[in-house]
């Protein structure tokens, strides 16, 4: 326990393109699984507090649902959502993947690579407008050569927005044992906002939406883009210590029902299997989870579902 005179604590948020990295970053920093990581680019919805210790300092993480050009009132909540992340945190930073933003530039990029380094101007531009000075790190930089690396960097550096860059490697830890002690020193003085074991602040009904969700993406991100969400409909605890939880995944096409399923009911038996040893693990007890798959076109449109996530259903 540390003296209470020298606590530090504040907020950081993490922002970027869909797929720079984001979510892994914050898992690393806290040391936990917070925030769901799939394949899938645009998996966070809603911002995801996650709580690192570093030293006196708590440092709670922010991050940000994915920041790119809104085509859909979903997409609109959450870019909003991302940009009120950031403006609330004592400090910013602005994650890069620096492979696929190199790629965009040469023959070898992927049509994803360009619109994620789209993405990043979008982001960049946004920043200059409003005089917002933020960190920059550079995601990804696994067999990158340094030379490359140092490039990348004084280009991005030349839009004026960035105070310091660091090198990380979100999914191996290279370089992000530095950022977090510079975010530490970020953190203005005062009284610690959260006990120093707890790892995240997500509504436990939101959390246990987003692990099932997560493994919906995991077992059929081929066949369903996008097209599902998962809502907590009951959570009950049991006299025996158990938690009884009801979720319904819904999508928004019939055709989409039986991906869900699976032949037999095996998919979502597989769904259901994943999810409640997970919520075991985290919850620190028994769980019975029970899905059930609805065709909703609209389920976009919910305001229930919008404010399970705290976005706003109105932006």
């Amino acid at each position: 326990m540390t003296d209470i005179e020298n606590q530090r604590a504040g907020f950081a948020a993490i922002i970027g393109a869909p797929n720079a990295g984001k979510s892994t970053l914050v898992n690393r920093l806290t040391g936990s699984k917070v925030s769901i990581v799939t394949q899938k680019v645009q998996t966070t919805r809603f911002p995801v507090r996650g709580i690192a210790m570093e030293g006196d300092a708590q440092i709670v993480l922010v991050d940000t649902p994915g920041i790119f050009t809104p085509r859909r009132r979903l997409d609109r909540a959450m870019v909003a959502s991302a940009w009120g992340g950031a403006q609330d945190a004592d400090v910013v930073v602005h994650l890069i993947d620096a492979q696929s933003h190199i790629n965009a530039e040469g023959r070898d990029g992927t049509a994803a690579d360009r619109r994620s380094a789209e993405d990043t101007e979008t982001i960049i531009a946004n920043l200059q407008s409003t005089g917002t000075k933020v960190i920059l790190a550079l995601n990804k930089i696994d067999g990158m050569r340094r030379d490359t690396l140092l490039a990348l960097s004084q280009k991005l550096f030349e839009s004026g927005v960035y105070e310091e860059v660091y090198m990380i490697s979100a999914a191996n830890g290279d370089g992000v044992e530095d950022l977090k002690q510079r975010l530490a020193r970020s953190m203005p003085k005062g009284p610690w906002l959260y006990p120093d074991d707890q790892a995240a602040d997500v509504p436990v009904r939101v959390l246990a939406a987003e692990i099932t969700r997560e493994k919906v993406y995991l077992r059929v991100h081929e066949e369903l883009p996008y097209s599902a969400a998962v809502e907590t409909t009951s959570f009950e605890d049991r006299a025996d210590g158990s938690a009884r939880i009801e979720q319904t995944i819904y999508v928004e096409r019939e055709s989409q029902r039986p991906i869900v399923l699976g032949k037999g009911g095996q998919t979502l038996k597989w769904i259901g299997q994943k999810a409640r040893e997970e919520l075991n693990e985290i919850l620190g007890r028994q769980v019975h989870l029970f899905l059930t798959v609805k065709v909703d076109p609209k389920w976009q449109d919910s305001r229930a579902l919008y404010a399970q996530f705290g976005l706003d259903f109105d932006v």
